[in-house]
């Protein structure tokens, strides 16, 4: 079957499913990327807290891990999402 057939198959909702399939297009092959919330949003066509609620979503299943990024003046910066694939665990 095909790459997301797991993510199919959960009882996530579609706006977890959208936003794993956008930083699933973005990552590198360690399945890492951070984009910002604000990107994602507007690339996606969703509120900001649309977003932060897939997150979420994706995060208490097990989909997604973040990390918070600082710049050097201490100031923060996007997260680090980290991805597990979706059909190789």
């Amino acid at each position: 079957m095909g790459y997301f057939t797991s993510l199919y198959s959960s009882e996530l909702p579609h706006r977890a499913r959208a936003v794993y399939m956008y930083l699933s297009d973005r990552s590198d092959k360690e399945g890492k990327c951070y984009p910002a919330i604000g990107t994602i949003a507007r690339e996606l066509k969703l509120s900001r807290s649309t977003v932060k609620r897939a997150l979420a979503d994706l995060e208490k299943s097990g989909y997604l891990r973040k990390e918070q990024r600082w710049r050097e003046n201490g100031g923060k910066s996007s997260n680090m999402f980290y991805l597990r694939k979706s059909d190789t665990s």
